[in-house]
């Protein structure tokens, strides 16, 4: 899975990046346990992870029964049935995500963008220390397909990402793109994806540096906070401005 570099990399490491938690969300369209092209990617990462002492979990957001729309629960908003909360509870808890997602026309997946609706919903809520819920978290994407447009879907993803309070590192990108047209993926036998050294470069730096930043900010007790309190500017906290109420 992983070569030399990648190896020993990970044994000569001095962090201790025990008491990470990370989550990928595939974004693929099959269903498990369909081949994901995606997932040759995740493997590559979540190696490097776990041989870190990163707790590492990967699902498929369309493995479930998830509502569209954009707030937190919607079966309380005309839904029969919404499956995200439950995995809204794993987003929580985790200290990085990455997204994945392979290309269709030239962008990520309809289930990648329908687990950023829903993660938006989410995005007003309040963390302890009053911030916007995911101050504090780690994210990177991750991105394969037989088209152009990695660097598109980065660029979106990474931003909705950073909009919602995501904190994110250099680098937090990695992509495979096969010839354009039909032809093997990423998985397939003679695709060179697994081979391709830009790729597996770029995968091994994203990981890298979504651990490091993760593990600033968890050893710093998250974002600092100040200017950034929804709590207090809702209470009429001006920052750097006086307030009686908040001497």
């Amino acid at each position: 899975m992983l070569n030399d570099l990648q190896e020993s990399w990970c044994d000569q490491k001095t962090w201790d990046f025990s008491g990470l938690k990370a989550l990928f969300l595939n974004c693929t369209l099959k269903p498990s346990p369909g081949l994901s092209h995606t997932q040759g990617l995740i493997d590559i990462s979540r190696a490097i992870m776990e041989k870190s002492g990163v707790g590492v979990e990967v699902l498929r957001p369309v493995d479930y029964d998830i509502a569209y729309g954009v707030y937190p629960d919607m079966t309380e908003h005309g839904w029969e049935t919404d499956a995200w909360p439950e995995i809204y509870a794993k987003v929580e808890a985790a200290d990085i995500l990455v997204l994945t997602t392979p290309i269709w026309l030239g962008e990520k997946s309809s289930v990648c963008t329908k687990v950023i609706e829903r993660l938006y919903a989410s995005s007003s809520d309040l963390n302890e220390a009053g911030q916007y819920a995911y101050y504090g978290k780690v994210g990177g994407c991750l991105v394969t397909g037989n088209e152009d447009g990695a660097k598109h879907c980065s660029m979106n993803i990474l931003y909705s990402l950073q909009h919602l309070g995501y904190s994110i590192p250099p680098q937090a990108d990695a992509a495979w793109l096969g010839e354009a047209g039909p032809g093997p993926s990423y998985m397939d036998e003679g695709s060179g994806g697994p081979e391709n050294d830009f790729t597996n470069r770029n995968t091994t730096f994203l990981t890298w540096n979504v651990m490091h930043l993760a593990r600033l900010l968890k050893d710093a007790g998250g974002f600092p906070v100040h200017g950034n309190q929804r709590s207090l500017w809702d209470a009429g906290c001006r920052f750097d401005y006086p307030n009686p109420e908040y001497r």
